[in-house]
C-alpha cells in the first residue's frame, strides 16, 4: 500500500509584491502622523502650564507641565456652556428629523407603483443641481417667522438629495420578497418601513447619520445670519468668533478670568487650542461607534446568496 504524504510548502510572496506592501504601509504611516500630529499639538497646548505655553511648538505633542485653567475658563463662561446645549440640541433633533425625512422618501420613492415616479425624481435631480439662493432662502424663513430661532438652522437641507439617492439604493437591495410577505399578512406600509426595511438598513442609516451629525455640528453659516441671540449660538459660531475673528469678548468675561490666580498668566493661543479641542472632541468619540456597521455593510455586500 502506497501511502499518500502530503507536504505543504510555503509559498513565497514574490520580492515585488512585498515591496509594494511595505510602501503602502509606509503611506499610511506618514498619513496617520499628518493627522494626528496636528490634534496631539492643539492637545498638548490646551493642557501645558500657562507660564511653559511659549515652549509648545509646532511638532510638539506632549505639554510642558499640565494645567486645566484653559477648560476652567471656557467652563465657567455660560455662553459657551450654553452653546454647546444648542449644538447638542441642533445635532441630535437636526440628525433625528434627517433620517425619518430621508428614510420616509427614500421608502415612498422605491415602491414600484408609486404614481409619477419618474417626474418626482427629475424633481429632485433639478433641486439637487439647482439649491434656491441664500436671499430667497432668508426671506422664506423670515416670512415663516424662524428668525433668531434654533429651527431655521435644524430645517435647513432637512433631506440632502445626494444622502436620499445613496438610501433609495440601499432599500432596493433589500429582496422584495420580504416586503411582499409583509404586506400579504396584512401589514400597511409604515408597518414595513418600521419593521423590515429600516431594521434591514443599519449600515447606510448609521452611515448617513454620521453626515448628517457631522453637518449639523459643524454648521454655523447660516446661524450667523438667522441667529441673532449670543445665547443661542452654537459652539461652532463662539469658535469662529473667538479663534477666527479673534473676539475674545465673546468667550471670555471679567468674571471669568479675575476669579482665577493664574489669569494673569493666562494664554490665548493655548484658550484658543482648548476652544477647538472641545469642538473636534465628540466627531472622535462617536466615529469609532460607527465603524461597526461600515464594516458589517461591506460583509453584507460582499455575500452573495
Amino acid at each position: 500500500m502506497v501511502k499518500n504524504v502530503s507536504t505543504t510548502r510555503k509559498v513565497r510572496t514574490p520580492a515585488s509584491e512585498l515591496f509594494w506592501r511595505w510602501c503602502f504601509i509606509a503611506l499610511l504611516l506618514c498619513t496617520c502622523v499628518i493627522v494626528l500630529v496636528p490634534l496631539l499639538n492643539l492637545l498638548a497646548l490646551s493642557l501645558s502650564d500657562p507660564s511653559r505655553v511659549s515652549e509648545v511648538r509646532g511638532l510638539t505633542v506632549f505639554p510642558k507641565g499640565f494645567s486645566l485653567i484653559n477648560y476652567k475658563v471656557l467652563l465657567a463662561n455660560p455662553l459657551f456652556m450654553r452653546s454647546i446645549l444648542n449644538s447638542v440640541y441642533i445635532t441630535v433633533v437636526g440628525t433625528s428629523l434627517n433620517l425619518l425625512v430621508t428614510s420616509m422618501a427614500a421608502f415612498a420613492l422605491t415602491r414600484p407603483k408609486l404614481p409619477f415616479k419618474r417626474f418626482f425624481m427629475v424633481l429632485i435631480i433639478v433641486v439637487m443641481i439647482l439649491e434656491p439662493a441664500l436671499v430667497t432662502e432668508y426671506l422664506v424663513v423670515k416670512k415663516i417667522g424662524l428668525m433668531n430661532s434654533l429651527w431655521a438652522v435644524i430645517l435647513y437641507k432637512a433631506v440632502n438629495v445626494y444622502y436620499l439617492i445613496i438610501l433609495m439604493r440601499y432599500f432596493e437591495e433589500i429582496p422584495p420578497s420580504l416586503v411582499e410577505a409583509a404586506q400579504v399578512d396584512g401589514a400597511s406600509n409604515m408597518t414595513v418601513l418600521r419593521s423590515i426595511v429600516l431594521p434591514l438598513s443599519k449600515p447606510a442609516l448609521a452611515t448617513l447619520g454620521l453626515f448628517y451629525g457631522v453637518f449639523h455640528w459643524n454648521e454655523y453659516f447660516r446661524a450667523s445670519i438667522y441667529l441673532t441671540d449670543p445665547m443661542k449660538y452654537p459652539l461652532q459660531l463662539i469658535l469662529r468668533q473667538f479663534v477666527v475673528l479673534d473676539d475674545t469678548a465673546s468667550l471670555i468675561g471679567s468674571g471669568a478670568l479675575f476669579s482665577y490666580d493664574e489669569a494673569a498668566r493666562l494664554s490665548y493661543s493655548a484658550l484658543q487650542a482648548s476652544t477647538i479641542v472641545v469642538a473636534i472632541l465628540p466627531v472622535l468619540i462617536v466615529y469609532p461607534l460607527i465603524l461597526k456597521y461600515y464594516a458589517r455593510g461591506v460583509m453584507e455586500g460582499g455575500v452573495k446568496e
